[in-house]
């Protein structure tokens, strides 16, 4: 687990007379619930660049939903990743396709799958939130309500990409596509502000080459993103139809409802996901956590997950999460 309380201490020769200051240290850690906000954390390394934009919102006193807006709108608009948004890699038929959900500390929420066209689905998705009474709008419905709000339309396919899917119908690789440090899909962003609420964010092109149609577990609350502003949030990663199966994030914030940490809930979430999914092994799954407290926490199926984190005490920096099976 990786603790956001220091509560360590020097294991030194001790007279009896120290023991009232032993047990002080041990029950009241040097850094208070202020000191651990704010917070934020994100998915993969693409995560660095998209916590510094969402630090810049939190350290000034801003809202957690406009920090998890900004910071995944910089890897919507990053052509070198593949995975979201701009230069994602097209499904089978060579069509990009965008997949995000929004929620506030509100247990407001909104989304958009199947969204061509459009660079920021995580904007529209927040429109689709604060704007209608829905939750979900799709495919051309998704798009006219884009444009509708004067959200440009934008070409999505790079020549990068576009050759990395020719190159895939001549080989004719597995529908499945690898889920690793390489393919990254998704970034789930998670921020806890100056004022104890927190909100997240998570945005995907979805696995390449997948199925026309396809949609993941990115745009569906409760499977690809959960918060609750009593308990904490959480965000997935990696093959989406195992999280849905699982509903993976709604079940990592019930069970730090119960009383476990994020660490220990993003394991317990990787086990369900494994009891679930009987090809497992030749999957990927990962899940961040963040509760009202700014603790937090990281598991995944396979080695190779990592994810960013920045709070007052400590820097923008890259974790690798534990795992099930080593590399």
């Amino acid at each position: 687990m990786h603790k956001n309380r220091r509560t360590f201490i020097k294991s030194t020769a001790i007279g009896a007379t120290a023991i009232p200051s032993i047990v002080a240290s041990l029950s009241e850690p040097l850094l208070s619930e202020d000191d651990l906000k704010p917070v934020v954390i994100s998915t993969w390394n693409h995560g660095l660049a998209a916590n510094e934009a969402a630090w810049k919102i939190l350290a000034t006193g801003g809202k957690a939903i406009d920090a998890v807006e900004s910071g995944v709108r910089i890897t919507e608009s990053d052509p070198t990743g593949q995975s979201v948004g701009i230069g994602g890699r097209p499904d089978m038929t060579g069509e990009v396709t965008l997949d995000a959900c929004i929620m506030n500390e509100h247990g407001d929420c909104g989304s958009v799958a199947y969204l061509k066209g459009i660079e920021h689905p995580i904007s529209v998705a927040r429109a689709v939130m604060e704007k209608t009474r829905h939750v979900m709008l799709v495919g051309d419905g998704a798009k006219e309500f884009a444009l509708a709000q004067g959200f440009p339309e934008v070409n999505l396919l790079t020549e990068k990409s576009k050759k990395d899917w020719e190159e895939w119908k001549v080989s004719q690789r597995k529908v499945l596509p690898k889920i690793n440090v390489e393919n990254h899909d998704t970034i789930g962003l998670l921020a806890l502000d100056k004022n104890g609420d927190l909100s997240g964010a998570c945005t995907t092109s979805g696995a390449a080459w997948k199925m026309k149609g396809r949609v993941g577990d990115s745009p569906i609350i409760g499977a690809g993103l959960y918060v609750d502003n009593e308990i904490g949030g959480a965000t997935a990663t990696g093959w989406g139809e195992a999280v849905i199966r699982a509903v993976g994030c709604f079940l990592v914030v019930e069970l730090m409802r119960q009383g476990n940490s994020p660490q220990k809930a993003c394991e317990l979430a990787v086990q369900r996901v494994i009891d679930k999914n009987p090809d497992w092994r030749e999957i990927q799954v990962g899940f961040i956590a963040l509760n009202k407290s700014g603790e937090y926490g990281a598991y995944c199926i396979h080695a190779g997950f990592d994810y960013a984190v920045q709070h007052p005490k400590l820097d923008n920096q890259m974790i690798k999460s534990d795992s099930r099976l080593s590399l």
